[in-house]
């Protein structure tokens, strides 16, 4: 009994902040949404404690299987504060896949995470709407996820995403980057914007200039500016894998943290170095607003954003006009962005004066 003599507060899941009616509703809505990434393989039923993939069903004989995940980074700040929910699942997924196909991989299943502090069903339905769109887009089925009401955890309004994907590539035909040699030709996909990396400069910058977000952009009037940092980060996926299975690509660079000096690298062997002409592609406007916004040097733009690439391909000089017309077909913008040189494992990125605001000549390098 309570000093008062009432009988003792009866405590309940609820009253500490976790609505399990919240959390049964939402996998109840988004039911269809998984179904609907449902392929060969995969059922993409909910509710069990595990999702099964079948690699046999799948069409794989000998598969090698591949996994990656990642998350969305302070870009879903963006997407939180100006109510942008709708296309971040998307990003989740493509920071996934993409990691996937530079491997040779076809993405098989997806799993994500959700995590917030109070559960509001709208909101985490419109997001997995976007992960199960960018599952449709990549091909692979979305199997299972968890959902994770936690009070106290995050402020009000905030959540958080992780994404995790599996992938398959038959044996011996994984990408490697071993066959990679002086003589290769870099060819570059344009991306569509930021993609996922750069945002927490971005919003410095939007802090610190004052930003209109909600105002129509300086270099797009037509396109309000929230909207063109928001783009969904390209999938490449399904453009990319017939030409990686007919055997066409020898490597393949995913453009993000760290940019293109960084991440070119990763896909090199020792004693080769990949040479990026900033000239060959022309800068887009919003990685020309960001850089006038921030006075930020061309070296720190080739490490910090992709500058309009997002994907980079390592092939023979005589496939390079085959490939690049495959690509094209499939919706891609391809342009002949460099070449592998002999020299210590690495990337330099050079451009003429003028060029991404460059005063003069200049080159930057970064060693592995």
């Amino acid at each position: 009994m309570s000093t008062d003599g009432s009988p003792p507060k009866s405590y309940t899941y609820e009253s500490a902040g976790v609505s399990i009616d919240a959390g049964n509703a939402l996998v109840k809505a988004i039911g269809p949404l998984v179904k609907a990434t449902a392929r060969p393989g995969a059922t993409s039923e909910l509710g069990g404690f595990g999702g099964f993939f079948d690699p046999k069903a799948a069409g794989y004989t000998d598969p090698l299987l591949v996994a990656a995940n990642d998350g969305v980074g302070t870009k879903l700040k963006l997407a939180i504060d100006y109510d942008r929910h709708d296309s971040v699942g998307i990003d989740l997924v493509a920071m996934c896949v993409n990691d996937l196909i530079v491997q040779g991989a076809e993405p098989l299943f997806f799993l994500d995470y959700f995590a917030t502090g109070k559960l509001e069903t709208g909101i985490a339905e419109r997001v997995v709407a976007g992960i199960a769109e960018g599952c449709r887009i990549a091909g692979c089925a979305l199997i299972g996820g968890e959902t994770a009401e936690m009070p106290g955890m995050y402020a009000a309004g905030d959540y958080d995403l992780a994404g995790f994907c599996v992938g398959a590539v038959e044996r011996g035909e994984q990408l490697t980057g071993e066959k990679v040699a002086p003589g290769h030709i870099l060819l570059g996909l344009a991306s569509s914007g930021v993609h996922s990396n750069g945002y927490s400069l971005v919003r410095r910058l939007a802090a610190d200039k004052g930003w209109r977000l909600d105002r129509p952009a300086l270099f797009d009037p037509e396109r309000l500016l929230i909207d063109a940092l928001i783009e969904p980060t390209r999938i490449y996926v399904k453009s990319l894998l017939p030409t990686i299975r007919a055997g066409r690509i020898d490597a393949l660079a995913h453009i993000t943290g760290g940019g293109l000096l960084e991440n070119i690298p990763r896909v090199l062997p020792e004693g080769a170095h990949g040479v990026i002409d900033a000239d060959a592609w022309e800068q887009p406007a919003l990685m020309a607003f960001l850089q006038a916004q921030g006075n930020i040097e061309p070296g720190e733009m080739a490490r910090t954003f992709n500058c309009g690439i997002g994907m980079v391909l390592a092939v023979q000089p005589d496939e390079a006009g085959n490939v690049a017309a495959a690509l094209e077909s499939e919706g891609e913008q391809v342009a002949r962005i460099g070449e592998v040189v002999e020299g210590q494992r690495g990337c330099s990125v050079r451009g003429s004066a003028g060029t991404w605001a460059g005063r003069e000549d200049w080159d930057a390098q970064h060693l592995a």
